[in-house]
C-alpha cells in the first residue's frame, strides 16, 4: 500500500523508537534549553522519547564526532551552533570528522543576537568606556568564551583587532558556566545572548554596554549597537541547526525537517520557548540549510584569518 500510494516507508514508520538529540556544550546554555524545549514537543508528536544527551568538551568535538559516526539512520541527530559545522573545520588541522561532508544537514533553527556584558567592577557605563579602559589595562581583563575556536571567540578576537586592546581569552565548555564566572567577577566581559546575562543585568550583577547586531534589538532599544559605539559595519551573533550522520535517507530527513518546522511554527511553543528566549526562528528546508551553510563557512574564514584565532 505504501509503495502504490508512493510515500517511502521508512519516513512514514519515522520515529519507531527513541530518538537522540546530542547537545555538544554543558547543560544550562542556551543550547541546551532549546533542545530539550524541542525534543520535549518532538516526543508528543512522535509518541516516541526524545532523549538530549550533553557531550561537551573540545570546543564541541565530542559531539560532532559522536554523531558523524553514528548510523545515518535519523535516530541521533546533533543542535549546535556554527562551531560543529564552521569553526572547527576551519580552525582544526585535524579532525575526527570530515567537517561539513560529516552531516546531513535538516534545517537552521534559530538565529539569536548577541551583546556584550560586563562585571560592574569594571568601571564602564558604555562600550567607548570600556575600550578605553582597557586600552590604559593591556592584559588586565579577562572575557569569557564558550571554546577556544568558538563563533563568540572569533568575534571577540576580530573586534580586539579592530580597537587595538589586549583582553585576555579565557575559554570554558560552554556558555553557562562562562556567565557564573562572569557574574562571580573571575572573568569580567563576555559577548553572549540576552538569555543569560538580561535578567542578571536588571538585578544589577551586571552591565550590558552594547549589542552586536547590525541594528538596535528591539527588546533592547536603549541599548547601542558595537557598530554605532565607534566600529562600523561590525556585527556578530549566531544560529542553532538540526543535522544527523552524512548519508541519512532524504525521506527521513525531509520528514524530521517537517516535524522540526510544525513545532517551531506553533504559536504557543513560539511564545514560551522562542520569543522570551531571545530567538528567531528560521527553519528552512535541508536544501535552503546547506547552502546557507556553504556560504557562512566563506564568511566565518574570512574573520577568522583576520583575527587570528587558531585552535591547533
Amino acid at each position: 500500500m505504501l509503495l502504490a500510494l508512493g510515500v517511502p516507508a521508512a519516513a512514514q514508520m519515522f520515529p519507531s523508537r527513541p530518538v537522540k538529540i546530542v547537545v555538544p556544550t554543558t547543560p544550562g546554555g542556551a543550547t541546551d534549553a532549546l533542545s530539550r524545549s524541542l525534543g520535549a514537543r518532538l516526543a508528543e508528536l512522535w509518541a516516541q522519547p526524545v532523549v538530549v544527551e550533553n557531550r561537551a568538551g573540545a570546543t564541541q568535538i565530542i559531539g560532532g564526532e559522536y554523531v558523524a559516526k553514528s548510523p545515518p539512520d535519523g535516530y541521533t541527530l546533533i543542535v549546535s551552533d556554527a562551531a560543529t559545522f564552521i569553526m572547527n573545520p576551519i580552525t582544526h588541522r585535524t579532525l575526527p570528522y570530515d567537517g561539513l561532508r560529516a552531516f546531513t544537514p535538516i534545517t537552521l533553527l534559530v538565529r539569536f543576537p548577541w551583546v556584550v556584558a560586563i562585571h560592574p567592577s569594571v568601571p564602564a557605563s558604555t562600550f567607548q568606556e570600556f575600550v578605553a579602559y582597557a586600552r590604559t589595562r593591556p592584559g588586565a581583563l579577562s572575557y569569557g568564551s564558550f571554546g577556544t575556536g568558538s563563533s563568540g571567540h572569533i568575534s571577540v578576537e576580530y573586534m580586539k583587532k579592530l580597537l587595538g586592546i589586549d583582553v585576555v581569552h579565557i575559554p570554558y565548555k560552554g556558555a553557562g558556566p562562562a556567565v557564573t564566572d562572569l557574574i562571580a567577577g573571575q572573568i569580567q566581559m563576555m559577548m553572549v545572548t540576552p538569555l543569560l546575562v538580561e535578567p542578571h543585568a536588571r538585578s544589577g550583577k551586571l552591565r550590558l554596554i552594547a549589542a552586536a547586531t547590525p541594528t538596535r534589538i528591539a527588546r533592547l532599544p536603549e541599548l547601542p549597537t558595537i557598530a554605532e559605539s565607534g566600529v562600523p559595519g561590525y556585527e556578530a551573533g549566531t544560529w542553532f541547526a538540526l543535522a544527523g550522520p552524512a548519508g541519512m535517507p532524504r525521506e527521513v530527513t525531509t520528514a524530521i525537517y517537517r516535524d522540526v518546522k510544525k513545532v517551531l511554527d506553533e504559536p504557543a511553543f513560539r511564545e514560551k520557548y522562542l520569543e522570551r528566549q531571545w530567538f528567531e526562528v528560521v527553519a528552512n528546508t535541508p536544501d535552503d540549510f546547506a547552502a546557507f551553510l556553504r556560504k557562512d563557512y566563506e564568511r566565518w574564514e574570512k574573520l577568522i584569518r583576520l583575527s587570528g584565532v587558531k585552535a591547533d
